[in-house]
């Protein structure tokens, strides 16, 4: 496993990272540091602790933000369903398909 040291508002720190995440780590640092910053610089808040705790809380908020659009995109836009050579699809398949869409009802989304 490789180190990277990096600097997050200011403060230096040695990661561990796998080979060949060095380009995903550092942007990930860059995404943290930056979310940091821009709270720190808002001036409302200046314990490290609390900015972390802020920044952590938009960066996941905006994932999973990201990944509701994500899901909404393909729900109104379904991929064509995959049918086997022959054309005959799966009974058992779209037994389950049919079973998952009624559970989800109108709403679509598991989370």
């Amino acid at each position: 496993m490789k180190q990277l040291e990096v600097q997050i508002l200011g403060q230096g720190y040695l990661l561990g990272c796998p080979e060949g995440g060095e380009s995903r780590l550092l942007e990930a640092v860059e995404r943290v540091d930056t979310a940091m910053c821009r709270i720190r610089d808002a001036g409302k808040i200046r314990a490290r602790d609390r900015i972390a705790v802020l920044a952590a809380l938009n960066l996941a908020f905006d994932l999973a933000d990201r990944s509701m659009a994500e899901l909404q995109a393909r729900r109104d836009n379904p991929a064509p369903a995959a049918v086997p050579a022959n054309d005959d699809p799966d009974p058992k398949l779209s037994s389950l398909l049919q079973r998952l869409d009624r559970a989800l009802g109108d709403d679509g989304q598991l989370l």
